[in-house]
């Protein structure tokens, strides 16, 4: 564990000293920060462990004094041979890419133009498995040209000079031997961290903001209970990729594929870096930039688990009245929100994405969606409609109403939704957790926290179907349909009145010290009525 905070540490001083190389350049808080710190970052990632599976593979390679020469000393048949024999996740690197050459190498001249190119070089070689793809089919690099975010040229070779040696004093291949099996609780805090001052948890225009760790873990455990062969796991609004970070290391990495859509690229770059993070490369190539709701790359596409933390208001009045035709009716069988005379921006996009996820649910599919509050109790309208659906397709299979302030910059009440389409309709599971948790402050905003206790007395009500007073309850369909097909816990708790056996000698003297403080209260009404008279009758007009 100690171990473990130190390299923890040592991984967060990283990436702190790469923003304060940004700083002393003059890329501080710039908008092309959040490019230079993920890339940077994931290229030291990517070179170590690859020089770590490469020292796996040939372990007469660990006591090499520089990796690279001897890399470069190999035959070339030999060195393509080492490069087949590495897993699909393990990006194919030439000796003169490693960061070591680079730092040998860095007083060459236009050492800036050599750092993009071999960036360059990295991105086009590796371009099938590492690039996303966006609609059209057109794919993204992996890196950019670093040195030209520095708009005076005559300082381009020393900020990449700067760059290359915070990289060469650290290291992340001590740390595969011992964590590399637990990626997903090891690099989770560190993933966080990286995207912090880049992030935003407001329900921001992207959904681009990071769900947090409780919120996933719930989710993940609820709908992942047994174990899982093979998998397809998809998310339409996918953000940093928290919620399939989470679900796919309960099902097992190895036996999931990553599926996700999200209009933002600023999403998308996230979502890359986590899937490496996470042993996940192989799915990369299926992180599509799109407009889900308008162009999904997925429509023909079923899948067996997804979640979503979708964005809940969005201005999406240039391509709604596209969404009326036909083509699109079964898809969005509830209807399409109206465009408000004023504020625009509050049109409510999350009841599309609730309808694009039951239409791709697969024949076996589970979901979890949060959504605002609100949503599972209102009486009319589209809202109305979609729950009426999950009712009568039978596939409501829970509903947990979380505490407020779990997200720390948005003030909306969040509940999530558990679809599968072998729901038991006869033991539906609703839990109100609003109560649960404590407020911490960070910075302006405070947050409400669950500890792992109150994390698991969630998890057990759904999976155990539990009902509990005050907190969860398990109903029938036709209960609901019953209740205006309300799926707040709320309503369906018992209301209890507590009987007392009392004697009736007991009962006597209840009776009379009731009636005597009665006679006490009706003698002090009576006499503030006369001392009010009085002071009414003494009133003189002047």
């Amino acid at each position: 564990m100690t171990q473990d905070i130190s390299f923890t540490t040592k991984t967060k001083q990283l990436i702190d000293s790469l923003k304060s190389v940004c700083a002393n350049y003059g890329l501080g808080n710039d908008g092309n920060e959040f490019k230079i710190i993920t890339q940077i970052f994931l290229y030291k990632y990517l070179n170590d462990k690859f020089r770590f599976e490469v020292k796996r593979e040939m372990p007469e390679l660990a006591a090499a004094e520089n990796l690279s020469e001897v890399l470069a000393a190999m035959n070339e048949e030999d060195y393509k041979f080492l490069l087949a024999s590495l897993s699909p996740n393990v990006i194919r690197l030439k000796p003169y890419q490693l960061i070591s050459h680079l730092y040998n190498n860095q007083n060459q001249d236009d050492f800036g133009k050599t750092f993009d190119d071999t960036l360059r070089g990295i991105s086009v070689e590796n371009a099938d498995v590492f690039s996303i793809k966006s609609f059209s089919g057109a794919k993204d690099k992996l890196f950019d040209d670093i040195s030209q975010f520095i708009t005076d040229s005559s300082q381009r070779d020393s900020f990449c000079r700067a760059l290359v040696n915070k990289l060469f004093e650290f290291s992340f291949e001590e740390t595969f031997e011992d964590y590399f099996q637990e990626k997903y609780d090891f690099f989770k805090d560190i993933f966080e961290y990286l995207i912090k001052d880049y992030n935003s948890d407001s329900g921001g225009k992207y959904a681009e903001y990071y769900t947090p760790n409780a919120v996933a873990r719930i989710i993940a455990s609820i709908l992942v209970e047994n174990e899982v062969k093979q998998a397809r796991c998809y998310d339409p609004s996918v953000g940093s990729g928290s919620l399939l970070m989470s679900l796919a290391h309960n099902i097992g990495e190895d036996r999931c594929t990553i599926y996700s859509e999200d209009i933002s690229q600023k999403s998308s770059t996230m979502l890359r870096l986590n899937l490496i993070l996470n042993n996940l490369t192989h799915s990369i190539p299926n992180v599509i930039k799109t407009n889900t709701i308008a162009e999904p790359f997925y429509l023909d596409r079923k899948f067996d688990y997804i979640v979503s933390n979708p964005p809940f208001k969005l201005d999406f009045s240039d391509f709604r009245d596209d969404l009326e035709k036909d083509s699109f009716k079964e898809r969005f069988f509830a209807g399409i929100p109206k465009v408000p005379k004023k504020d625009k921006d509050k049109m409510s996009i999350y009841l599309m994405f609730i309808q694009h996820i039951m239409y791709s649910l697969s024949d076996t599919g589970k979901a979890a969606i949060v959504v605002p509050t609100g949503f599972i109790t209102a009486q009319s309208g589209i809202e109305k409609k979609i729950r009426e659906a999950m009712i009568d397709r039978k596939l409501l299979r829970g509903v947990v109403s979380m505490p407020s302030n779990i997200f720390a910059s948005t003030g909306t009440n969040v509940s999530v939704l558990f679809l599968d389409k072998q729901a038991d309709m006869e033991h539906i599971v609703l839990v109100d957790a609003s109560k649960l948790g404590e407020t911490v402050k960070e910075g302006k905003n405070q947050r409400t926290v669950l500890t792992p206790t109150e994390e698991q007395r969630i998890i057990d009500a759904m999976n155990q179907k539990r009902p509990e007073d005050d907190f969860s309850v398990v109903v029938s369909a036709e209960e609901i349909t019953n209740k205006n097909h309300s799926f707040s816990a709320g309503q369906y708790f018992e209301v209890k009145i507590e009987y007392v056996d009392i004697t009736a000698e007991e009962f006597a003297a209840k009776m009379k010290n009731y009636t005597n403080t009665l006679d006490v209260l009706f003698a002090e009404s009576h006499r503030l009525e006369e001392e009010i008279k009085k002071q009414l009758g003494g009133l003189r007009y002047e």
